[in-house]
């Protein structure tokens, strides 16, 4: 038996680099249907040409899978005409049998949207979505900090300097000053000179860790790798800025985060690009978690429990 359409006028788009192509499906007053398919390009003007042509069938819903970030100059384009799309997980629509062979991609879509099969993902509001280029590249500039920090690390160690043991972070302010010094040539005499006193490690052990053999190759490596991490840590302080300024509308929002355990205003303000401010969205702080890929999978058969792998979810949100 056929399904009944619970939609009457949908336009399905399937969307790749170059190319987008597009089906809308229109039900007409005396029960005809209409099948009309087009193709766009990928640049601004085909962009633009792809939202008025949908706008013109008043389409009571658009669909469109989220393949890699391609769908979202379309999504924006179609935005920009009042047109808010339905962007549906990939994986979601391959579960849905009974396709045909010679149905296209996007008339799939269409079809299924037609039907009400298809539920679309979270997307933020534009604002967000920009803020989130900003708090994303801040994580990778992290990342990068991070590995760079362990690689100072690891050439101190190599020439046989044992900072590390003696000190809880060798990237703190006296450790750091001493490192400086270090690649300057100066003596572990010297570099004593900079420990703070509220190191707990006694001088003399301070001393006997400073005792290396850095060759002039280690000095260049610590230069270099020291100079990478100051300038990172000035970038992801721009960051921070930047967004913290794009955040100033959400200030409630973002206090309220600063409520949980462990979430500073850092914290608060990458959490709320990627979750937005509207939690109806979600509907339920269980469902929040669920999308987030922070609980355990649920399979279960014959009352037998089998994997309970967490899925993917939101990396960022999980990080």
């Amino acid at each position: 038996m056929e399904l009944k359409p619970i939609f009457q006028r949908v336009i399905g788009l399937d969307i790749h680099q170059a190319q987008v192509t597009a089906c809308a499906i229109i039900g007409n007053p005396d029960g005809t249907v209409e099948v009309e398919r087009r193709q766009f390009g990928s640049f601004k003007k085909d962009r633009r040409a792809l939202a008025d042509w949908c706008a013109t069938w008043q389409p009571d819903a658009v669909v469109m899978e989220s393949t890699g970030i391609y769908w979202k100059s379309p999504y924006a384009a179609l935005e920009q005409v009042g047109i808010r799309a339905q962007v549906v997980n990939a994986r979601h629509v391959k579960q849905v049998p009974g396709r045909k062979t010679d149905v296209g991609d996007a008339e799939w879509l269409a079809m299924l949207a037609r039907a009400g099969l298809l539920r679309g993902s979270f997307v933020p509001p534009a604002p967000l979505r920009e803020l989130r280029l900003i708090a994303r590249q801040r994580q990778k500039l992290v990342g990068m900090l991070a590995s760079e920090k362990n690689r100072l690390h690891k050439v101190l160690t190599d020439g046989g300097i044992r900072l590390g043991v003696v000190v809880s972070d060798i990237h703190g302010q006296s450790a750091r000053a001493m490192i400086k010094a270090l690649i300057q040539g100066a003596t572990p005499q010297e570099v004593l000179s900079l420990a703070s006193h509220r190191l707990k490690a006694s001088r003399e052990e301070i001393l006997d860790a400073l005792q290396g053999d850095l060759s002039a190759c280690h000095r260049f490596v610590l230069d270099e790798v020291m100079h990478h991490i100051e300038a990172l840590e000035a970038q992801i302080a721009r960051f921070d800025t930047r967004l913290l300024d794009g955040l100033a509308p959400q200030q409630h929002a973002l206090a309220l985060l600063q409520t949980l355990p462990g979430v500073d205003t850092i914290g608060a303000a990458l959490l709320l690009v990627e979750i937005g401010d509207d939690m109806k969205a979600f509907g339920s702080a269980d469902r929040l978690a669920s999308w987030a890929g922070l609980c355990p999978g649920n399979n279960e058969s014959a009352g037998k429990r089998k994997s309970g792998r967490t899925r993917k979810g939101n990396p960022y949100v999980r990080r």
